[in-house]
């Protein structure tokens, strides 16, 4: 079990009846009263995060200012980078939405990321949105925050060109696990690697993942196995490693239980990776419906049977196992 070395403890209570989290497009007429700001890409937006969030919204409620969240889209790196094939991200922007209302942030600012707003110095983007537009009280930093050009503005160089327009500025040191400082890399690594549960104690909730329900080759549906073929909503959100998972299934505001696999179906000689879902008790017909699915806990690697029938009883196997662990979640 993946361990939390140390944490920050001062946690804001917050109320049941959480106001609306503002979205802005853009940093144009912005009305907030003595903001307390951090900015970031907050991909995954785990535990780590949350450290740096919750501070936030907890010293924004000390100063009777609100708490604001900067963030960037399209991603820096998507825009800066020669080739996107290879990016892939724990988090969309609408995914982020939804975690960060829910932690009773007040405002998030949705910056668009251009090769114009990459060649801004630290200092630059700070007088001129931080300070002109937002009108920023507090700017708090996580520990790895960099910004500006090349990324030269590291926290000395954010700190000293804050400090010089009289925002007073904090650093927030980051979560250690046993694993290593908490950080969206590390999260993605763990799930490649398919160690599910480390990745989902490094994040504090289940990985998920939305997309479309596409026809398959029916395969599932011979043997006594319909599975329902996922086609990701973002060709750039992250699919974990390869492996038979143990799932919960969201379709239409109802939630199932079932066992999804992710691979090439080595049984079958496919060379096609998929997302493949069975879904327990469940008969209706939901092609171009769109699903979410919710990693609970990894059961094993794909494999190669020898026939139909050493399938069939690895799947009833499978099934039973998944039981076991969503009967507990």
């Amino acid at each position: 079990m993946v361990k939390v070395v140390n944490h920050f403890h001062a946690f804001v209570i917050l109320p049941a009846d959480l106001p609306h989290m503002i979205v802005h497009y853009g940093y144009e007429n912005l009305e907030i009263n003595d903001p307390v700001v951090t900015l970031g890409i907050f991909d995954g937006v785990h535990i780590g995060h949350k450290v740096l969030i919750e501070r936030l919204v907890s010293r924004a409620q000390g100063i009777g200012g609100e708490s604001v969240i900067i963030t960037f889209d399209p991603h820096p790196k998507s825009v800066l980078s020669e080739n996107n094939k290879h990016l892939f991200f724990l988090t969309t922007l609408e995914e982020k939405k939804t975690v960060l209302e829910e932690m009773g942030v007040d405002h998030l600012i949705i910056v668009p990321f251009d090769h114009d707003l990459s060649n801004k110095e630290a200092c630059q983007f700070i007088e001129e949105v931080l300070i002109r537009k937002i009108g920023t009280k507090y700017l708090m930093a996580g520990f790895n925050n960099r910004f500006g050009k090349k990324g030269d503005g590291d926290f000395s160089v954010i700190r000293k060109c804050a400090e010089s327009f009289g925002i007073v500025v904090e650093q927030v040191e980051g979560l250690k696990s046993d694993l290593g400082i908490v950080s969206s890399s590390l999260v993605r690594e763990e799930l490649l690697a398919g160690n599910l549960d480390n990745a989902n104690f490094l994040l504090g909730y289940s990985y998920f993942l939305s997309g479309t329900v596409s026809p398959g080759k029916m395969i599932g549906r011979e043997i006594g196995f319909p599975t329902a073929n996922i086609v990701p909503e973002s060709e750039h959100k992250l699919v974990p490693g390869d492996g038979v998972y143990a799932c919960k299934v969201i379709i239409d505001g109802s939630v199932y239980k079932g066992m999804l696999s992710i691979g090439t179906n080595p049984t079958f000689n496919s060379d096609t990776r998929t997302i493949e879902v069975n879904i327990f008790d469940f008969e209706k017909e939901i092609y171009n419906h769109k699903i979410k699915v919710i990693f609970v806990k990894r059961l094993r690697d794909m494999k190669k049977f020898i026939g139909i029938s050493d399938l069939k009883a690895q799947l009833e196997e499978d099934k039973s196992a998944a039981l076991i662990f969503l009967s507990t979640k």
